[in-house]
C-alpha cells in the first residue's frame, strides 16, 4: 500500500472513532510461522521484528499514545538454551539498530519486567536506548521483557508489604490506587485494547492488573503476519464495542 492511501486510510480511521489511548500486544506465533515455512524458529522471530517495526511505526502515526508489547515473559526462560540465547542475540542487535529511529521520530523507550534477569548486555544496551530516546515522546513503546503479571503483582505487594513495615504507611492506607503505583506500568493508564496474535484465546500472565476493564481481540494470524492493516482491523473491531466498565449506560434497557 502507498503512503498516500495508508494516510487516508488512517485518516479515516481516525474519523470513524476513538484510537485506543493504550495497545498492548500479545506478539504469538513467530515459532509456529517459521515451521509453517520450513524455516528454523530463530526465522520466525526475526520477521516478528519487521511486524514490530511495522505495528509500532502505525501505532504513533494514528496518535496511540503507549504501545507495550510482550517481547519475553518469566516462562519463556524455560525454552531451549540456544533459542533463549539467539533471542537474546537478536534483542541486542534490534535495540541497537531501532534507537536512532525511535529518537528521530519521538517515541520513548521503556522496559517493564525483571530485568535483573536478562544477560549484562542486554541490560546495558536497554539501559543506553532508554536513556537516548525521549522522555516524554509522543509514543512511549513498552518493552516487557522477563515479565509475567503474577511477578508484577506479587513485586508491588513486597514493596508495600516494606512500607507497612517501617512505618511509612498503615494497612488500611492499601487500597487499589497504591498497588497501582507499585505496579511497573505505574502513570500509564490501563491497555484499552490488548491484542494477540497466533491463534490462542488467552492472556498468558500478561498484565494480569491492568486488564482488567481491556477489550480482547484475538487473530489466528502469526505475529510474523500482523502488520498495520491487521492493526487497523482490530482497532475497527474496538471502535464498534461498547465499553460499560461494569455500568449500564443510560438509555439501555433492563429486566
Amino acid at each position: 500500500m502507498s503512503s498516500t492511501a495508508d494516510q487516508r486510510e488512517q485518516d479515516l480511521l481516525k474519523k470513524r472513532g476513538k484510537i485506543p489511548v493504550h495497545i498492548a500486544i500479545i506478539m504469538d506465533g513467530n515459532g509456529r510461522w517459521a515451521k509453517s515455512k520450513g524455516k528454523t524458529r530463530v526465522m520466525g522471530h526475526r520477521e516478528g521484528v519487521e511486524s514490530v517495526r511495522d505495528i509500532t511505526e502505525a501505532c504513533a502515526q494514528l496518535g496511540v499514545e503507549h504501545l507495550t508489547l510482550y517481547t519475553f515473559s518469566t516462562e519463556n526462560w524455560m525454552r531451549p538454551v540456544t533459542e533463549v540465547d539467539a533471542l537474546m542475540e537478536l534483542l541486542v542487535r534490534t535495540i541497537r539498530k531501532e534507537t536512532k529511529t525511535l529518537k528521530k521520530n519521538g517515541i520513548s523507550l521503556k522496559a517493564l519486567g525483571d530485568l535483573s534477569m536478562l544477560p549484562a548486555e542486554v541490560r546495558n544496551e536497554l539501559d543506553e536506548s532508554i536513556k537516548a530516546t525521549p522522555k516524554d515522546g509522543r509514543m512511549t513503546l513498552n518493552m516487557a521483557l522477563s515479565y509475567s503479571g503474577r511477578w508484577d503483582i506479587t513485586n508491588a505487594v513486597k514493596q508495600i508489604a516494606r512500607l507497612v513495615a517501617d512505618g511509612s504507611i498503615d494497612e488500611h492506607d492499601i487500597d487499589e490506587d497504591l498497588v497501582e503505583v507499585h505496579l511497573s506500568t505505574a502513570g500509564m493508564p490501563a491497555p484499552d485494547l490488548l491484542i494477540r496474535t497466533g491463534g490462542e484465546v488467552r492472556v498468558s500472565n500478561y498484565l494480569l492488573w491492568q486488564l482488567a476493564y481491556s477489550e480482547l481481540y484475538f487473530t489466528p494470524d502469526f505475529w510474523p503476519e500482523f502488520r498495520r492493516q491487521q492493526l487497523y482491523a482490530a482497532i475497527k473491531n474496538f471502535q464498534d464495542r461498547e465499553r460499560r466498565f461494569g455500568r449500564v449506560l443510560e438509555g439501555a434497557i433492563t429486566e
